[in-house]
């Protein structure tokens, strides 16, 4: 089993002992009885809302691609590449997600250096764009603000790296010139360095940055549109507020797909804040999860599938393509 598999299974075994450690603390006859009486057509409603998100974050990659030229990916392969990088959601900032940047180059033969600073601009936007609802909302709840100050400190110094390219542009020189493995990096790193400077300099942001803050605030909703399949009466804006600023905790601190860290922040927050009875919050949480981000990595191994049917001679197997 290669090392991207092997990551996987980890973190889905991090998420059922997470999971379970919260129906213990609740109590499992609480969470069922809970349950009896939810409507899962919220559900349904919730995964639309999420598979919302991704189209509009794939609008995000296809104007990316467009700002660094790469053209000859039809539009069905390059939301199959897009949808891929799900497969690895479930890594410390999602920063696995350059794995579609692999599959582009094996399947278009598009230069992943060339491509994978996409990413980099993915997690700056989307950040800004979560640190904007919770801005909106932050002035109603204690503590609210810190988050989007401290996010936003995060972003500033993101796009400072960014900008201020003498930095990095000396590092490369000081790697190119040790010479060996750690020099022959460096050429591949100008390129990725020159990419990212598109993607992500100060006038690549305002048009991701609002649709990060359209496709976030639809998890939001989804939040939302669950509390109330338990019948709670959670605002929208306080719902959506609840689940920014877990995404946000999730992302600033370094665990797979955020486990224990954004599910701790939305049952908190929904019991101590929204007043949501413990056994709904909890809930509605391991639901929500399930909608945004164990979603995320079922549609990604779907997308990846049709690709390797697509593709067969470059992706191989599931575990070539993963290595």
């Amino acid at each position: 089993m290669n090392r991207f598999l092997k990551r996987v299974l980890s973190a889905m075994l991090l998420g059922v002992l997470v999971y379970g450690a919260f129906v213990l603390y609740t109590g499992l006859e609480t969470i069922q009885a809970s349950l009896a009486r939810f409507h899962y057509s919220a559900l349904a409603l919730a995964l639309l809302l999420a598979t919302t998100n991704y189209l509009i974050r794939f609008a995000k990659w296809q104007y990316y691609l467009s700002r660094l030229g790469v053209t000859g990916v039809g539009w069905l392969d390059s939301l199959l590449v897009f949808l891929s990088g799900f497969v690895l959601t479930i890594t410390p900032g999602k920063v696995g997600e350059v794995f579609k940047s692999a599959v582009l180059a094996r399947t278009h033969d598009v230069a992943a250096e060339r491509t994978a600073p996409i990413v980099v601009a993915e997690r700056l936007t989307d950040a800004i764009g979560v640190i904007a609802l919770i801005v909106v909302g932050s002035g109603a709840f204690a503590g609210g603000l810190s988050w989007a100050i401290a996010g936003t400190l995060a972003v500033a110094v993101g796009v400072a790296l960014i900008v201020w390219e003498r930095p990095g542009l000396a590092a490369i020189a000081w790697m190119e010139g040790r010479g060996g493995a750690l020099g022959r990096m460096g050429p591949k790193l100008r390129i990725a360095l020159g990419s990212l400077r598109v993607v992500a300099g100060p006038g690549a942001l305002l048009w991701p940055t609002l649709l990060s803050v359209v496709a976030w605030a639809c998890e939001g909703v989804a939040l939302f549109v669950l509390l109330r399949g338990f019948g709670a009466q959670t605002p929208l804006g306080v719902a959506i507020f609840f689940y920014s600023t877990a995404t946000l905790a999730g992302a600033l601190i370094p665990v797979p797909g955020g486990l224990g860290v954004a599910e701790t922040m939305i049952q908190e927050q929904l019991v101590r804040l929204g007043g949501v009875p413990q056994g709904d919050a909890t809930a509605a949480m391991i639901l929500v999860r399930f909608a945004t981000l164990w979603w995320a990595v079922l549609v990604g191994f779907m997308a990846l599938g049709v690709l390797r049917l697509r593709f067969p001679e470059r992706l191989g197997t599931p575990s070539e393509t993963l290595s």
